[in-house]
């Protein structure tokens, strides 16, 4: 970081209370005569500090994790700081995120961590083997293995119950919820037993993984080991579970008008968003697993991730005009 110091006025008066007083160097750039009486304060605070002029009044400061003001970089260059260091500050600033800062946010959300009510599976559930060639199938065709989930079936069930997948909702390990998938082709196709908040798949971030990957639906998520809003919202606590992940957050809506309004919601959040250039016959993320496969379909997501608010905007018109 700069010495700040190294660029003060040779006259200087250190004050019992921190601030190093000299003759400020603002003064004649805002309408006033130049000071000659030692009125310009200047306070640090480790690798933070202030400025202010009792002459003219001009104030500004720099703090660490924070772009470099248009206030403080006219202070700089009259203090005679090289431009080229000055916008090396700035960026040398963005790059170092204040660790009190952080670890107090941290804190923060972890002591406001969303809990959920326990949900009692049927005991009649079992999970699926190989023997259930007809939920094999349809899993194959997804392009999912029936070990990639705990995958459950109803042997007991009558009428539709009898023909559905079962995908039980879990946080922190134990089981808070559930979905039904119906494969009769019959509407509705899921009935979603979901606490409000909840978010699938955060049981299956890895620690050491740099991105949280987003969708809609759980078998998108589960086919790219992701997280799922289970529609096409997110709410207030769903974002603020994604953010206690602490992961770089990116969004992959389904190619349709529902689609549009995640990316709304994507950008409210400040999260990223990626919309792959994929063929138009490809309208979610499970799709695009299944004609490229998972690899390809990740790399695709995280290349095309984007946080330019004004770029998701331009791709969120292009997509609507496709639709």
């Amino acid at each position: 970081m700069i010495d700040i110091q190294s660029f003060l006025p040779p006259k200087r008066k250190h004050t019992s209370s921190g601030w190093i007083s000299f003759n400020a160097v603002c003064c004649q750039h805002n309408g006033e005569s130049a000071d000659k009486r030692g009125r310009g304060g200047l306070l640090i605070e480790g690798s933070n500090w202030r400025y202010h002029c009792f002459n003219c009044n001009f104030s500004t400061g720099f703090e660490i994790g924070k772009p470099v003001s248009l206030k403080t970089k006219k202070l700089l260059d009259w203090l005679g700081v090289p431009k080229v260091d000055i916008d090396w500050l700035n960026l040398e600033s963005l790059r170092h995120k204040n660790i009190n800062d952080i670890a107090s946010e941290r804190e923060r959300t972890a002591t406001s961590k969303i809990s959920f009510k326990d949900y009692e599976l049927p005991k009649d559930f079992r999970l699926i083997n190989e023997n259930d060639k007809d939920f094999v199938s349809y899993l194959n065709a997804r392009g999912i293995k029936i070990d990639d989930y705990a995958f459950m079936i109803d042997p007991t069930g009558v009428n539709r119950n009898k023909n559905r997948i079962i995908v039980p909702y879990t946080n922190d390990g134990k089981i808070v919820g559930m979905t039904s998938r119906y494969l009769d082709n019959k509407t509705p196709k899921y009935i979603n037993e979901q606490q409000q908040g909840y978010v699938f798949g955060l049981d299956l971030q890895k620690e050491n993984w740099k991105y949280a990957i987003v969708v809609e639906g759980v078998f998108d998520a589960i086919s790219i080991s992701g997280c799922a809003v289970l529609h096409n919202k997110i709410n207030d606590k769903q974002a603020q579970q994604l953010k206690q992940l602490y992961k770089e957050v990116i969004v992959v809506p389904d190619r349709d008008k529902s689609g549009l309004k995640l990316i709304e919601d994507a950008l409210k959040y400040g999260f990223n968003v990626s919309l792959p250039d994929w063929d138009k016959s490809i309208k979610d993320v499970n799709d695009a697993v299944v004609k490229n496969g998972k690899v390809k379909t990740l790399l695709d997501i995280i290349k095309s991730k984007n946080s330019s608010s004004i770029k998701i905007k331009l791709s969120m018109k292009a997509l609507a005009k496709q639709l």
